[in-house]
């Protein structure tokens, strides 16, 4: 009887034993492949547990969904809605590793680049190239009149509210994030360097500077002489002259693909249009450098009132005091568009 007893505990001890080196194997042994085709993972937000084992079988991120499962179920992963992120996962891990960084939320960082555009919708479809939220999304908030005008903009300068620059998200940034770090990094950057008082030093707005900086973007990309560029802008502005900037007339026209600005450009009616109003324009033209924002800051103080493309492919100005200086200048610019047969 008791070699029975004996045989059966046994036994009993051998189920337990290969059931626990089961969970053990479950648990410990690898189920990350060693060669990890992807090292990145991105949970979307409000995903289910099972989307986020299909995430991970599908990127080729785990080789067994039954293990895993049964390990999220043991360290209590499993939830009705799964925690949200982009996440760096390594070869080789097990799901005990996998489940135990997952869980802890710490994100691998995107970086979300803005350097170019000419309108909030390309900002929008800059950020939703790299984090989660949707440039529809984003598009939409950035024309809700409640929500930029409780920020302190107006559909036509919040193009202003963007600092070009490379700022870090975490992937799952929603739209209303985003709008909230742009707004920080637009106070932090107005606060750095005295450029909030160098703007009411002058008497403008610091949507009046960017909007000037905007145009300075356009005209050139020597940072070398946006100064004085800068400076020729405000010469008029004090005047009370027409601006006469070209790249207002072209985003006025949407005429993008514009290498020559035509009659057709600078009759046409549109408060964007320098040509045909008196000062700057309602909001930027596109986005502004910051060295193009700090040009208008710190802009060179001369009395040059015109400037006029040289006549060669430096992409660099001549400048004049008079009209009758600057009417040379524009013959001899012509001149050479006339001989390089730039027609539009």
């Amino acid at each position: 009887m008791i070699k029975k007893i004996l045989v059966a505990l046994l036994i009993i001890g051998a189920v337990v034993g290969f059931f626990l080196w089961g969970k053990y194997q479950a648990i410990s042994s690898p189920n990350v492949p060693a060669d990890l085709p992807n090292n990145i993972v991105e949970i979307p937000t409000n995903s289910t547990f099972p989307e986020v084992v299909n995430v991970l079988f599908e990127n080729g991120q785990i080789e067994d969904t039954v293990s895993f499962r049964e390990v999220a179920e043991l360290m209590s992963y499993k939830k009705t809605t799964m925690r949200s992120g982009r996440y760096k996962i390594k070869s080789g891990w097990s799901n005990r590793a996998l489940i135990t960084h997952l869980r802890g939320g710490k994100q691998a960082p995107v970086k979300v680049v803005l350097n170019t555009g000419r309108f909030v919708e390309d900002i929008a479809g800059k950020a939703a190239k790299t984090i989660e939220a949707d440039s529809a999304d984003l598009a939409q908030l950035f024309h809700n009149q409640s929500v930029i005008t409780s920020i302190g903009f107006t559909d036509e300068t919040l193009m202003s509210l963007f600092i070009p620059n490379t700022y870090e998200f975490f992937w799952n940034t929603n739209a209303e994030n985003f709008l909230e770090k742009m707004v920080k990094e637009h106070k932090i950057f107005w606060n750095k360097d005295n450029r909030e008082k160098k703007a009411a030093a002058m008497n403008m707005s610091k949507e009046e500077v960017y909007t000037l900086a905007s145009i300075v973007e356009r005209e050139t990309n020597a940072n070398s002489e946006k100064p004085r560029i800068a400076g020729v802008y405000l010469n008029r502005l004090k005047k009370g002259m027409l601006l006469q900037a070209d790249p207002t007339a072209v985003f006025a026209t949407r005429d993008f693909t514009a290498r020559r600005v035509l009659n057709k450009h600078i009759n046409f009616d549109s408060p964007y249009n320098t040509y045909k109003y008196v000062g700057l324009p309602p909001g930027p033209i596109s986005i502004a450098s910051i060295s193009s924002i700090d040009a208008v800051l710190n802009s060179e103080n001369h009395e040059y009132i015109f400037f006029c493309a040289k006549p060669d492919n430096s992409g660099l100005h001549a400048f004049a005091k008079t009209l009758t200086g600057h009417n040379r200048n524009a013959n001899k610019f012509r001149s050479w568009l006339n001989q390089q047969r730039i027609m539009n």
